[in-house]
């Protein structure tokens, strides 16, 4: 029986990013396509859209319009390709109509990817998209984000404990750096095994063709 390959993919995104939703949905469907082929080992990393974003969020369309100067034509237009996209790879978007603040969301990623929670973070991840996406529901809220962290198996009450110290502030921002330091700019920006790069809301063909070519390619001792 051929062992599966490991494979490190490293995942930068912002939870507020509809098309980060979209490309870890098309990417996981990628994966269980290939089946025992890749031990695919995924990691999140965080990158806020709106890191000055107020408590209380903004309103979608004022959002958008001021920062890439669209109409709100436009923008029901973009939210529908969206939704098309999301339904494509079995990610439902619902009616969203405001934009919220990420940083504690992706401090609480940072916790869940700490050893011993293996995972988790991803299963924390997933939750938080489809809180924000799918039941449009303000990530800046504790509450929310503890439900979220509980329904991904995590502790409830550590997950709160977190939250109120402020815990996992620095490291966060500190990966924030990095990934800009990387040249990355916009998400999602996944790579493999530290080396390749792909960015954006691919199809899952796309993402399982790229995956095949890399297990493909001769495998280097450490």
């Amino acid at each position: 029986m051929t062992q599966a390959t490991p494979l490190q993919i490293d995942f930068i995104s912002d939870i507020a990013c509809p098309w980060c939703a979209i490309g870890l949905s098309s990417l996981l469907r990628a994966v269980e396509n290939l089946g025992d082929a890749v031990d695919a080992r995924i990691a999140v990393h965080p990158f806020e859209l709106s890191p000055d974003m107020p408590a209380g969020g903004a309103s979608l369309v004022d959002y958008l319009g001021k920062k890439y100067g669209r109409t709100p034509e436009q923008i029901a237009e973009t939210q529908e390709a969206i939704r098309e996209r999301g339904a494509a790879v079995g990610f439902t978007f619902g009616p969203r109509t405001r934009v919220y603040n990420t940083f504690d969301a992706h401090r609480l990623l940072h916790w869940a990817g700490l050893e011993g929670q293996q995972g988790k973070q991803l299963a924390l991840k997933l939750a938080l998209l489809r809180a924000y996406h799918g039941d449009c529901q303000d990530v800046s809220d504790r509450d929310v984000l503890v439900q979220a962290a509980q329904s991904a198996g995590l502790d409830g009450d550590a997950a709160r404990k977190v939250l109120e110290s402020g815990a996992y502030a620095d490291e966060v921002r500190a990966e924030e750096a990095q990934v800009q330091q990387m040249g990355i700019q916009s998400v999602p920006a996944i790579v493999f095994n530290q080396q390749y790069l792909i960015s954006g809301g691919q199809p899952v063909e796309t993402f399982e063709n790229a995956i095949r070519q890399i297990l493909a390619e001769p495998q280097q001792e450490g």
